[in-house]
């Protein structure tokens, strides 16, 4: 019964939307569908020529990989047998100020799935609390898993998710681990899918390059309609990303929800010190660490360690997601700027290492990372100053364009597997606009973080003229920028 009303639901959606595009299709002079026309629709598509071919490319490497190479690889990696099986698989949960409901179905997942892989197995609990360590223990003796499943307690202060890493990574360093044991580096909202350690660790025997993988996900969030269908959006996107950038193993995030190392990386010194105390030198702001982005620090040193990345499109985690924030504007804008900032603070320097470590490709990527801020906001700019210097048809002939253009995509969404739904195409739209406003503020501020479940922020204790300097040269030059961007369209229109 439940199903069949989120079907009704869902179909009720979807046709509300096309019929908001024939409405405003219908709006419009005819003049607007003869291809024979200056005001031919595809023409103000003109400007996202490169967003499109961008977008294309991904999809299409995305389905290549998803559909013909992976499924390739598996057969190779199943081939294998007992040959890929490593010495020792290491779960490793990093929990803090995580609800007992969710921390309790996550340990439930790790000890079964460490008892059901068949393998030599230690299960390292990096935590602050001691409650969320009795929660473990009750769970432990509840399961009372075999001789070859070890259980080790990493307690730390709550000074961040870094420190908790490292401490994590130098426990299991104290193990001793052989070159062919793997560590799973996994987050405490976080829940695995059974065979997850079997689905992944096989990988590492076909790729001896290979220095860490990641994995699908789904999500359940503890929000509204809004913020659940927003998190599932950015998963399926998410997905055809990691399949694209997974074709030429230069996936570039090891998400810390749930990836998985070669334990001979997580116990070298750099790879932890990278991780723990990760900064940046910028000419304007001075040097900072990095408060947030774990995930990016770790990607950025296997590359300059010399190792590949991949991507496990068929193993998953299903994570439970809490919006910092009632309200899905506010929760939306907090993530995107703790997101983004990650993203950017890691392009600043990335790219540095050079197409002949990266690749073209994954240097392209990284390129339009920087210039996607501004290309996302072209066709809107150019829409408004068009419609309010000649006619508002074209803001009309605009949204048209995105309404058409966005269901084609959410549609194309479908195709990796994750379900879609009828906000889909005005959830990607306020993605890319807001999305892109968030980029530009955070840019020209890459030193301000802060995490979302924490109030932790990071304090430089910086003198009071260099303060007021970054304040005011990070306001000047956004403004700047922004101002010679709407100068230069103002010109073309």
């Amino acid at each position: 019964m439940h199903r069949l009303k989120n079907g009704l639901i869902e179909a009720a959606g979807w046709l509300f939307y096309l019929s908001l595009l024939m409405v405003i299709a219908l709006a419009l002079p005819r003049t607007v569908f003869d291809p024979d026309s200056k005001d031919f629709l595809l023409l103000i598509g003109v400007v996202g020529i490169w967003r499109y071919s961008m977008g294309g490319i991904h999809f299409l490497r995305g389905m290549l990989f998803l559909y013909l190479v992976f499924p390739y690889y598996r057969r190779k990696a199943r081939k294998l047998g007992a040959a890929a099986d490593p010495s020792h698989v290491f779960l490793m949960v990093t929990s803090f100020r995580i609800d007992a409901l969710t921390t309790a179905q996550v340990y439930c997942s790790v000890i079964k799935e460490a008892i059901d892989c068949g393998l030599p197995t230690t299960v390292v609990c990096s935590i602050v609390e001691l409650s969320d360590e009795l929660l473990v223990k009750t769970l432990w003796a509840k399961y009372n898993p075999p001789a070859r499943v070890k259980l080790d307690f990493v307690r730390i202060a709550g000074t961040g998710k870094r420190d908790g890493l490292a401490h994590g990574f130098r426990a299991i360093s104290r193990h001793m681990p052989d070159a062919n044991a793997v560590v799973a580096v996994i987050d405490g909202d976080s829940v695995l899918e059974s065979g997850i350690v079997r689905a992944t660790v096989p990988y590492f025997k076909l790729f001896p390059n290979v220095g860490g993988l990641t994995t699908n996900e789904f999500c359940e969030v503890r929000g509204g309609y809004i913020m659940s269908e927003w998190h599932k959006l950015r998963f399926a996107q998410r997905h055809l990303n990691m399949c694209s950038m997974g074709l030429s193993k230069r996936v570039l995030t090891l998400t810390g929800r749930m990836s998985v190392f070669r334990a001979q990386v997580i116990v070298d010194p750099e790879f932890i010190a990278d991780v723990e105390s990760d900064s940046l030198d910028h000419w304007r702001l001075g040097r900072f660490k990095f408060l947030t982005g774990d995930d990016k620090s770790s990607w950025y040193s296997l590359m300059r360690l010399g190792y590949d990345t991949f991507y496990v499109p068929d193993a998953a985690i299903y994570t439970v997601e809490h919006p910092p924030e009632k309200s899905f504007i506010k929760a939306s804008r907090k993530l995107m700027f703790r997101w983004y900032g990650n993203n950017l603070r890691q392009n600043s320097r990335a790219m540095k290492l050079g197409t002949k470590r990266l690749g073209w490709f994954t240097s392209l990527v990284l390129f339009d990372q920087r210039v996607s801020m501004w290309t996302c906001l072209l066709g809107l700019a150019v829409a408004l100053i068009a419609s309010l210097k000649y006619s508002l048809v074209y803001l009309l002939i605009y949204l048209l364009w995105i309404g058409t253009t966005r269901l084609v995509l959410t549609l194309l969404l479908s195709l990796t597997g994750h379900a879609i739904g009828p906000a889909y195409p005005l959830i990607l739209y306020y993605n890319q606009i807001v999305g892109a406003l968030v980029k530009i503020y955070v840019f020209f501020r890459l030193d301000q973080q802060s995490w979302t479940r924490q109030p932790t922020k990071l304090n430089r204790d910086l003198a009071s003229f260099q303060r007021w300097f970054n304040t005011w040269s990070s306001r000047t030059m956004t403004f700047s920028a922004a101002s010679v961007f709407i100068a230069a369209l103002l010109i073309v229109v």
